[in-house]
């Protein structure tokens, strides 16, 4: 339960300084971010409402910025104890003075307006004592689809709370004896679904032992939902988490072991394990089965019939996008270059060209990116590998997940091998590359 006081503390805070929205927050913020060199981390709209009108904490990345802009720290403007800050207020900002009715108006029915909808939430989720009302699960279905389209697209600390809330909510609901036999199938779904992103998360996050936990959470909802797809699909994420964590062998099995169980799905999940499967066996050295695993997606492809996952989208689905950029990925990693695989590349990238794509993801963009990069630098072109791998180098902190981290290093290995070793600019992109890594406070390990 949120304490009144503490909120109306760091709201009294805000209005001192004349910040009474979020529209407001947003611009003051940025000037104090950009003071401490913090400019690559901003909250969102939403983040800042939840913390205005909701009382919500900020998260760790955004409170150095929150404490310098308000001379006080996190716990005290949270904290229910009544020491109000003293802050110089403007004359036409002072809290007491006059203000135009309907502005004030305005901001009270939007902080009471959300608190209402969260309260109403809480009781659709907590109200009924001897069922779970189909309302429920209609705001749990809205909730879980906003993340899933979320999150290829945001930065990870931008939903992460929301994510660990909805998660919790359901298994909740599962674990009150509330449910229906007609309702417990979507709830294992849901449940399914959201502990897929949160082990994501954890991968993401560079844990890839919590990010395999919770992923066999992810597998025993899929099982108890009985949905094929799921399960196969959290053989894949096993396979994705090895695989970025260096296990290629156990990256292969996983990735054999879901296709396996994809067999009979029509959507294309079964064509993500194949492309996992081939860039493990490449990884392995074993080019003919990256090659064969590769040409039996794209034969399959022709013969997909979307799915619910492929409905839901995000990672849930498998797009010719994200194909194009596992095939390229698989050839680089056999260090093949050439003409032909630099169109392909080149096509990869453009392909996540455009933001507004309902398949777009920044971490396949950035994949695609890095990929380009090493096919440049295989024929020799040492220019336009660098400005391959520019826009990855230049991402702001939130966004620099393990994968990305790790194919940015792939890049840096390169530039060790072969005549553009001692290249001034081979010298520079390794230094920025090695950098890269190193101040991530948006996604600290695990």
């Amino acid at each position: 339960m949120i304490e009144e006081e503490a909120v109306l503390l760091f709201r009294k805070a805000l209005e001192l300084r004349g910040i009474r929205t979020p529209d407001d927050f947003i611009p003051e913020y940025r000037k104090v971010a950009e003071r401490l060199g913090s400019r690559d981390v901003e909250p969102a709209l939403k983040t800042v409402e939840g913390w205005i009108y909701e009382g919500r904490k900020p998260q760790r990345v955004f409170r150095p910025v929150i404490v310098e802009m308000l001379g006080y720290t996190i716990e005290q403007l949270w904290s229910p104890e009544d020491a109000t800050p003293h802050f110089a207020s403007q004359a036409d900002m002072s809290p007491t003075a006059p203000h135009a009715e309907l502005g004030m108006d305005l901001i009270e029915m939007r902080r009471t307006g959300t608190m209402a909808v969260r309260r109403a939430k809480d009781f659709l989720l907590g109200a009924d004592r001897d069922r779970v009302g189909d309302d429920t699960l209609g705001v749990l279905d809205d909730e879980v689809r906003r993340l899933v389209a979320e999150y290829p697209r945001v930065p990870l600390p931008t939903m992460w709370p929301d994510l660990l809330e909805t998660q919790d909510q359901v298994f909740r609901l599962l674990e009150g004896g509330r449910v229906r036999p007609s309702q417990l199938r979507d709830l294992n779904v849901a449940g399914a679904i959201l502990s897929f992103l949160v082990a994501k998360g954890f991968h993401d996050m560079q844990n890839p032992h919590e990010a395999m936990t919770m992923t066999r959470v992810a597998a025993a909802c899929a099982r108890d939902a009985e949905h094929p797809g799921l399960i196969a699909l959290t053989d894949g994420l096993k396979s994705l988490i090895s695989y970025w964590a260096g296990r290629p062998a156990d990256a292969y099995h996983y990735a054999g072991q879901g296709a396996e169980n994809a067999v009979n799905v029509q959507g294309t999940a079964g064509l993500w394990l194949l492309g996992l499967k081939s860039r493990a066996a490449a990884v392995l050295g074993d080019e003919e089965t990256a090659r064969e695993a590769n040409r039996q997606a794209t034969s399959r492809r022709e013969h997909v019939v979307p799915d619910d996952l492929d409905e839901l989208g995000g990672l849930f689905t498998y797009s010719r996008a994200k194909q194009l950029y596992y095939t390229v990925e698989a050839e680089v990693l056999l260090g093949h270059g050439g003409a032909q695989l630099a169109a392909q590349a080149e096509e990869a990238v453009d392909a996540f060209a455009d933001p507004h794509a309902r398949d777009w993801a920044f971490g396949d963009l950035a994949g695609a990116q890095c990929d380009l990069a090493l096919v440049r630098l295989y024929g020799g072109d040492l220019d336009g590998a660098a400005t391959a791998i520019r826009p990855v180098l230049n991402l702001p902190a939130s966004h620099r997940n393990n994968g990305i981290i790790v194919s940015a290093r792939r890049v840096r290995a390169a530039l060790d091998a072969g005549s553009v070793r001692t290249a001034a600019i081979a010298r520079d992109l390794r230094a920025e590359i090695e950098a890269f890594p190193a101040a991530r406070p948006a996604l600290p390990r695990g």
